[in-house]
């Protein structure tokens, strides 16, 4: 099977840098002023507790604080300071203000940017399948606009609820139409209908049919309930350091479920999970197709291997993972693409360039290229001849 990364078209500038993983920070009363009015009253929210904001959902339950998902460049300058609490008033200005967005990512050095949520990369933890769904509708028109201070340099990635398949699929649409160039799913659905269930064939049929790749991003799990936001304990660590896992169970459910050889066409973007985890997976999942027949229940036409999937349908974004680009001989350079995760506190904003140079040393100039921009704008759509010459102002 061919690989996901043959880049073709004219020779752009060596130094042109794109971030496949970027992020807005939306407004404090996005969703009080935007959302369906049957749901005004339950709209999520940013509520000062203290002296510090918090994000609200429903009957009042705080789920997060923002610092986590602001405060760029701490990390640099006083990284003792990075918390859970901040304020509203401490987010960089670009995060909802498209002209300094786009002035932020000039001083990065970052030509063109994928975006996703902040806030609403929590509200995947909001219960009630109707008001989320309102939830990625308010935000998905609101992206929309921000977006269009530049479509060339800033490309939107939609907020889609899978709870209701036919809902999903008409979002997808919808934000088709608006420009989107991908839609973010939950990293883990609901346990009783995971990727594998044929409930999504017609989202799978759809994002395909759209050429929209499917991203599963950090921090977007469904849960159950409600009774689920628990305060932090020990496991909560103990998540973090693992979360790869959730996404990797639905990468393998997808594959092992024949998702990719049915609909060849559809991508799927792992994002902000790194890269060193992919060869113990892609070696874990050949090994059990073919010497676990009766787990590995859906056989694939010829001699394809799970991992022939993987190279051909999903592409990874990642950080400062180091380690996982010396092993890029066995994950794949053409599925590989960096991002900034600008503004959020573990952003290499402002210093991205000096980040790359660092972990991407001894990487050929071909194979950089492709990690820092050919991968993103094959994937999703940059123009990169038109992108590389000066904003106009």
């Amino acid at each position: 099977m061919g690989k996901v990364g043959a880049i073709q078209g004219p020779p752009v500038p060596d130094k042109l840098i794109l971030s496949s993983d970027s992020h807005v920070f939306e407004p404090p009363d996005l969703w009080t002023q935007r959302i369906d009015k049957a749901f005004r009253s339950r709209a999520p929210r940013m509520k000062r507790v203290g002296k510090v904001d918090h994000l609200i959902i429903e009957d009042g339950q705080m789920i997060a604080g923002i610092g986590l998902i602001s405060n760029a460049g701490a990390r640099y300058e006083a990284p003792e300071t990075i918390s859970d609490h901040a304020r509203f008033e401490d987010v960089h200005q670009g995060g909802y203000e498209p002209a300094r967005h786009l002035a932020d990512m000039a001083i990065d050095g970052v030509s063109g940017e994928v975006l996703y949520p902040s806030q609403g990369l929590f509200y995947y933890k909001v219960a009630d399948p109707a008001l989320f769904s309102a939830i990625c509708r308010a935000y998905n028109d609101w992206l929309a606009e921000f977006c269009s201070a530049d479509r060339d340099r800033l490309k939107a990635i939609a907020m889609i609820n899978v709870d209701d398949v036919a809902d999903a699929v008409g979002e997808l649409e919808r934000t088709a139409k608006l420009g989107f160039v991908g839609a973010m799913i939950a990293e883990y659905p609901l346990e009783e209908r995971r990727y594998d269930h044929r409930d999504y064939e017609p989202l799978w049929a759809a994002a395909a049919a759209l050429n929209l790749p499917l991203s599963l991003h950090t921090a977007t799990r469904r849960i159950q309930s409600n009774s689920a936001l628990l305060k932090r304990t020990l496991h909560d660590a103990s998540r973090r350091a693992t979360k790869v896992f959730l996404p990797a169970i639905s990468m393998c459910d997808m594959i092992f479920a024949g998702v990719f050889e049915r609909h060849p066409g559809l991508r799927l973007a792992i994002v902000e999970f790194e890269l060193a985890w992919v060869p113990y997976v892609l070696t874990n999942m050949d090994y059990t197709y073919r010497e676990r027949h009766e787990e590995a229940l859906y056989r694939f036409k010829g001699d394809t291997l799970p991992s022939d999937f993987f190279a051909q349908n999903v592409c990874l974004s990642f950080q400062e993972d180091a380690v996982g680009v010396r092993l890029r001989d066995v994950i794949g350079v053409d599925c590989m693409m960096w991002g900034s995760d600008y503004p959020h506190s573990e952003s290499t904003f402002p210093r991205s360039r000096e980040v790359l140079d660092d972990i991407l040393q001894g990487v050929p100039k071909a194979e950089r290229a492709k990690i820092v921009c050919h991968n993103t704008a094959r994937l999703y759509g940059f123009d990169l001849a038109r992108i590389a010459q000066p904003p106009a102002h």
